[in-house]
């Protein structure tokens, strides 16, 4: 059942849910596509909540994106991430466009360096059906937080490829398991299952990944001991893939390595209605850094500038944000107007079945405020 103050539990700057009165400094990110689009639009409903709840945004804009790669040769500068620091979040629309730019070269250029060099260790993505959302799925009984490991594992970067070009190419890629991260990721998920339903599922491929994996298992082991009240079930990929499609409302808090969270939370976002419902959180919980926030549904070149792209994955990522950032009530508060405003489908855009537009909807959203 859908519940806006159960999105997820991150540790927060302010926890006591009042009125605030601060300013927050926000890094807007558009980069490409309908990136420019839904970060644009998600400003509206932003700016609502926040004259409601009594603080204020600041904002910077950052032109870093594949339009910018083409031009100089980097998708940000040099300095990007010193430019970044001084803000308290970050706000990315989307980055890519394959016809022009590789994504291994838009990926690595800017999105990993931000994750990797801000520690942004927890990837979270809240996987639920809005009011009025019918996915493709029989059931609608479900709420599902992906946590996933987003600094090293299986996109670490590590190896290469030599003898490039001949017939005896050989390419290496080398997943990276520290036991600092990897314990710290299974601690943060069992922190969220005890603050839920004190269910935890930890994914791997143990049977066939004898090291890494094997590994994951046994510091899930020995963590699941300091948390006798969470009860931990071990999935392989493959299985938990079939039971997100065919059991999804018996999955609470899943936790896995960068890779296969990026796969199940791909398949969360399908049965939850699609991508454009697709939020995503980048948190350091340590601090520190500003951590970032954005929907994860593609720059999509084919629909960019045409006014239909679908603005709710951003909203709900600002929602995350707001969250973080100790605004616990406007969090609340935004999601619920998401929430109003999908109930009316038909008045959303054309993914769902609507006639709306990607600015009608946010200023919806800002008027269920």
């Amino acid at each position: 059942m859908f519940d806006a103050s159960r999105q997820d539990s991150t540790v927060s700057l302010a926890d006591n849910g009042t009125v605030s009165e601060a300013t927050y400094s926000l890094a807007l990110i558009p980069g490409d596509g309908i990136g420019v689009d839904v970060v644009a639009a998600a400003l509206v409903p932003l700016q609502a909540v926040a004259d409601k709840h009594g603080f204020a945004v600041r904002q910077s804009t950052f032109d870093w994106s594949c339009a910018r790669y083409l031009e100089t040769g980097s998708m940000m500068p040099d300095d990007g991430l010193e430019q970044l620091s001084g803000h308290d979040a970050v706000l990315l629309g989307a980055v890519g466009w394959p016809a022009q730019v590789p994504d291994s070269v838009s990926l690595h250029g800017l999105l990993l360096p931000i994750r990797q060099g801000f520690d942004l260790f927890v990837n979270m993505r809240p996987h639920l059906l809005l009011p009025g959302i019918t996915g493709p799925l029989r059931k609608s009984e479900f709420d599902i937080l992906v946590i996933r490991e987003n600094t090293e594992g299986e996109y670490s970067g590590a190896g290469g490829r030599v003898h490039q070009g001949t017939k005896i190419e050989v390419a290496v890629e080398t997943a990276i398991f520290t036991r600092a991260a990897v314990e710290r990721i299974l601690r943060y998920g069992f922190e969220q299952a005890r603050s839920r339903s004190g269910r935890l599922a930890s994914v791997t491929k143990s049977n066939a990944q004898k090291h890494t994996m094997v590994f994951w298992d046994d510091v899930t082991d020995e963590l699941a001991a300091e948390y006798p009240d969470v009860t931990v079930t071990r999935y392989h990929i493959d299985a938990i893939a079939a039971r997100f499609v065919t059991h999804p409302e018996t999955l609470d808090v899943v936790v896995a390595s960068n890779l296969f969270g990026d796969i199940l939370s791909d398949i969360g976002a399908a049965i939850q209605g699609g991508l454009g419902f697709a939020a995503s959180a980048n948190i350091n919980p340590d601090g520190g850094f500003p951590s970032m926030f954005e929907p994860v549904h593609g720059s999509a070149p084919d629909i960019a500038g045409q006014g239909i792209a679908n603005p709710i994955a951003t909203i709900w990522s600002v929602s995350q944000m707001l969250q973080h950032l100790g605004e616990r009530a406007a969090a609340a508060d935004l999601l619920r107007a998401l929430g109003t405003v999908t109930a009316t489908p038909e008045r959303l855009t054309p993914d769902c079945g609507g006639t709306g537009t990607t600015d009608t909807v946010a200023a919806q959203v800002a008027a269920a405020l």
